[in-house]
């Protein structure tokens, strides 16, 4: 049973996730799931497409923005507003931790003119350190780093 981060009213972050968690993602208002894990990371891993098949069963959205060891890029920040703004519902995103999720999160949030400060208490609330981008973070907000 993974482990439900809450970081905004509605944004939750978590572990991998499997395909009997969507039940308990649906019952907490959960109506949009964003896989950020790319297939076969780790051999322990369930298929994206098993996920995604209980998400469109349970009556929830589903959306693949993968990232990589390689870093981000501007494509998924994009890929990850456009799936957030499409929402009216709780969005469940999942990587291995958490982590890259909640930093794709708030790379979206600082591009659409969100104070990174905010974005970052925001982030420290549900356990994760967006440290690694907030200069990226800045720069999209059209901020100067501290």
């Amino acid at each position: 049973m993974s482990q439900f981060k809450t970081i905004t009213d509605n944004f939750l972050a978590s572990p991998q996730i499997m395909p009997e968690d969507i039940e308990q993602a649906k019952a907490e208002g959960v109506t949009l799931v964003i896989n950020n894990r790319p297939d076969d990371e780790a051999p322990d891993q369930p298929a994206g497409a098993l996920i995604r098949k209980a998400a469109l069963d349970a009556g929830m959205d589903y959306k693949a923005i993968p990232v990589s060891s390689a870093g981000f890029s501007m494509p998924q920040v994009d890929a990850m507003a456009e799936a957030l703004a499409g929402t009216t519902g709780k969005t469940l995103a999942f990587c291995r931790s958490g982590t890259r999720s909640t930093l794709l999160w708030a790379l979206s949030q600082a591009k659409n003119g969100a104070d990174p400060a905010t974005i970052a208490e925001q982030a420290e609330r549900g356990g994760y350190n967006v440290a690694p981008v907030r200069p990226t973070m800045d720069m999209l907000a059209g901020k100067s780093s501290d």
